[in-house]
């Protein structure tokens, strides 16, 4: 009932009656001698006592269900299909080489991914494992940090020439910037110097939810543009865009790979998972990208 948000909805799942969910929960309720659930007409919601039993009875059932998934694993080879949320940027430029090797080696697994910089929900569309990069938000995911991702600030040989090279962040008011939309601005365009946090007020030309787009939109002189290394090191190596404000790093941030909670991982996404990690710890040609 928990995990489906509703008796309805927990017993469409389990093809029974709606009226035998409830009376199980509260024949349940009855045998503890505790009232699990707060019910009213609209919704249901846990008590202290009922969010404790869930997530003890959850992690039992996740124990026996890995317990029988890791004697099936050993008696079979990896195969069937994964679900995969990539970020649109990192999963082309950064996640399609080690996804492609992974299929190489592994040639019964089948693969579907959702390649968008939204904020996917795991467990309503299914997700098996999301790749997500900067702060995470949500307790309740499993997660795995596969990489640090490093910042830089960049501009066109252009723009600076035209409108000069700011020597210091607060200097930033007087310039036009890039912002990624799916990120407060204050979050995005934060400095630190002698441990002390910088973030100037400023205005933007345009917003994108894509930080390869605006990367490419900063190759022609419009504008000053933040983002991962990795996604501005192509245009840096070209000349197209010139790194400034050096002496002054935004913080690094973690890539992540994400599981839903209460669910066994199973050994497909497990030695998929592995297989990232391993890249991005031995990788050499994903600049800014080192393993955490």
């Amino acid at each position: 009932m928990v995990d489906y948000q509703g008796f309805g909805n927990a017993a469409e799942k389990l093809g029974i009656a709606k009226s035998m969910v409830s009376r199980r929960v509260a024949e349940l309720e009855r045998r503890l001698g505790v009232q699990l659930l707060q019910r009213t007409t609209r919704r249901q919601s846990m008590t202290d006592a009922g969010r404790e039993f869930y997530q003890r009875a959850t992690q039992i059932l996740a124990d026996l269900n890995e317990a029988e998934q890791l004697i099936t694993d050993a008696q079979c080879q990896v195969s069937g299909r994964i679900r995969l949320a990539l970020p649109l940027g990192f999963g082309v430029s950064q996640l399609a080489e080690p996804i492609g090797r992974f299929l190489r080696e592994h040639l019964d697994i089948r693969i579907d991914i959702d390649l968008n910089d939204r904020r996917v929900d795991l467990i309503e569309e299914n997700i098996d494992l999301a790749i997500r990069i900067g702060e995470l938000q949500d307790s309740s995911l499993i997660a795995r940090k596969l990489a640090r991702i490093h910042f830089v600030t960049c501009a066109s040989p252009g723009y600076l020439q035209q409108h000069g090279e700011p020597s210091h962040p607060s200097e930033l008011v007087e310039h036009e910037v890039l912002v990624y939309s799916n990120v407060a601005v204050g979050r995005q365009w934060f400095y630190q110097q002698d441990g002390k946090k910088i973030s100037p007020r400023m205005k933007y030309r345009v917003s994108a939810n894509n930080g390869e787009f605006l990367a490419a939109v900063a190759c022609f002189g419009n504008a000053i543009v933040n983002g991962p290394l990795a996604l501005m090191q192509r245009h840096i190596d070209s000349g197209e865009l010139v790194s400034i404000l050096p002496e002054y790093a935004r913080p690094e941030v973690g890539m992540y790979a994400l599981y839903p909670p209460g669910r066994l991982v199973s050994r497909r996404v497990r030695v998929f998972s592995d297989a990232l990690y391993d890249h991005f710890r031995e990788c050499s040609i994903c600049p800014g990208v080192n393993a955490g």
